[in-house]
């Protein structure tokens, strides 16, 4: 079976920053973007930067705004829960110009069958923010995994694809590399 046009031409490598935002956490105490580092490599794709942050408005807007001019996709993990410290989600939703709600649906879908449901408490989010897709998932090392699994690692390729498939800037494939 021959694949779908848009999957044959989207690209093999993607740039992807990750960012933990959590308080407690440190870059070697950080599972969680460490298990995304290790996906996006063995999947041949590019970590332009990992960082841990603070859970704070202003930080977490700065360094977005830092990332993603490197990055065709950001990947956030922490501060997207219901307590009052957690402010991810509201600083992601401001900087997002494009939602894709289908993210965050299907990510608690997919948390509901593992831990019923407090998926509800997720608030996870995603959406093309300028040229750049942001998603922004639990801190969890469950969780993470599940966003990898069921929804980022199989798409993150096509998802590049469809941003960039209008402009110059997705990055071609040359003859014969197939």
């Amino acid at each position: 079976m021959s694949q779908e046009p848009h999957v044959a031409q989207a690209p093999r490598q993607v740039r992807a920053a990750l960012l933990t935002v959590s308080d407690t956490r440190t870059l070697e105490t950080d599972l969680s973007g460490r298990y995304l580092e290790e996906q996006l490599h063995a999947a041949g794709h590019i970590v332009t930067e990992r960082r841990v942050i603070p859970d704070e408005t202003v930080r977490i807007r700065a360094a977005l705004v830092e990332l993603m001019p490197q990055a065709q996709v950001v990947i956030l993990s922490g501060g997207t829960g219901i307590a009052g410290r957690d402010v991810t989600v509201p600083v992601v939703e401001s900087m997002i110009t494009k939602p894709m709600p289908g993210f965050g649906e299907l990510f608690r879908m997919l948390s509901y069958h593992e831990v019923g449901a407090a998926a509800m408490l997720s608030r996870a989010v995603g959406g093309l923010a300028g040229q750049t897709l942001l998603f922004a998932l639990p801190g969890s090392l469950n969780a993470v995994q599940t966003a990898w699994k069921g929804l980022l690692g199989p798409e993150l390729p096509h998802l590049v694809y469809e941003v960039f498939r209008q402009t110059s800037s997705l990055p071609r494939r040359e003859a014969g590399t197939e």
